[in-house]
């Protein structure tokens, strides 16, 4: 549908039916983080709001984020906004695409937030089914993942295996249940994720790891989509930076939840769940939190971190700055 059509009928009236269903009530604003991507946000754009326009059901906005970029790229999202319907851009002048994404979360007045990369690696189609579990309650956050059964991934070796040891750290240092912690493909619930922000303390490539991180040891419920990855050769991800910063994070997190020091105020409560059947013979209340469901774990928990601790000691103060440990 060109945009022309695409006004046409809003005038006319005939995306009324869609518009004003129940659901489609719900607002979902989709950020797009840019940082110098002059070359690959028109089409980004252009591709996303054309699926949006003929395939989504819930009333959609595109706020591209340019952060501190210094080629055109805040010019090319201007022209986009002046000329695609329901685009808008913010920009800061500070790098960072955690930073993004909160300022866009932020700033939103949508009841689903999300976020997706500007290469689109990966496919739309994932998108529907992500929002509309939040939008039918089933979770409080969704993210696409590229190592959840079902998923199909094309992407070089050295990305595959530094994605999966990632995610085996996080698993054995926190002890987490989601699969892919850094799919840029994410949304949450805006009443659930704005209290999370406040507590995220990195701006950068962590920022994703901790915002679920922090989800999962309050409890929140988390649903993972598989999806379809292909990998843009042309990413401008620094592996060695990003990982160390990772690493860093991973170690400040562990360092959090030993203290007790990790649970978010402000978040929405859920009632207490009750039988369903006022016949229901009812055992021993018994309840399990997530904090006991962690601390049931420690001593894995700390396995891990002694690991990663002893990692990082032997790449970065054995080895030296300039050296390769063996």
């Amino acid at each position: 549908m060109s945009r022309r059509a695409f006004r046409d009928a809003e005038s006319e009236g005939d995306l009324a039916d869609v518009r004003d269903a129940p659901l489609s009530r719900m607002t979902v604003d989709i950020a797009i983080p840019v940082y110098n991507e002059e070359r690959a946000l028109p089409g980004c754009i252009e591709t996303l709001w054309t699926y949006l326009s003929e395939r989504f059901p819930f009333a959609w906005e595109i706020t591209i984020v340019d952060n501190g970029s210094t080629d055109g790229t805040l010019l090319a999202a201007e022209g986009l906004a002046s000329a695609w319907p329901y685009v808008s851009v913010l920009h800061q002048d500070r790098k960072g695409k955690g930073l993004a994404v909160r300022t866009a979360w932020l700033a939103s007045t949508a009841d689903v937030v999300a976020y997706m990369d500007v290469d689109l690696s990966t496919g739309l189609d994932a998108l529907l089914p992500m929002v509309a579990s939040l939008v039918n309650g089933h979770a409080d956050i969704a993210v696409g993942s590229r190592l959840a059964s079902g998923a199909r991934v094309i992407r070089g070796v050295k990305r595959d295996i530094t994605s999966r040891g990632y995610n085996a750290l996080l698993r054995l240092v926190h002890g987490v249940r989601f699969t892919d912690a850094q799919c840029g493909f994410k949304a949450a619930r805006a009443e659930v994720v704005v209290p999370l922000l406040r507590r995220v303390r990195d701006n950068g490539w962590f920022f994703d790891t901790e915002l679920l991180l922090l989800a999962e040891l309050n409890g929140l419920r988390l649903h993972e989509v598989a999806v379809d990855w292909v990998d843009d050769v042309a990413s401008q991800v620094a592996i060695p930076r990003v990982a160390s910063g990772n690493l860093r994070g991973m170690l400040r997190l562990a360092r959090l939840r030993l203290l007790g020091a990790a649970t978010v105020s402000g978040l929405p409560q859920r009632p207490a769940p009750t039988a369903t059947h006022p016949d229901a013979v009812l055992g021993q209340a018994r309840r399990v939190t997530s904090r006991r469901r962690y601390a049931s774990r420690a001593p894995v928990h700390l396995a891990g971190a002694a690991a990663l601790v002893a990692y990082v000691i032997t790449r970065f103060v054995v080895a030296g700055p300039g050296r390769r440990a063996p």
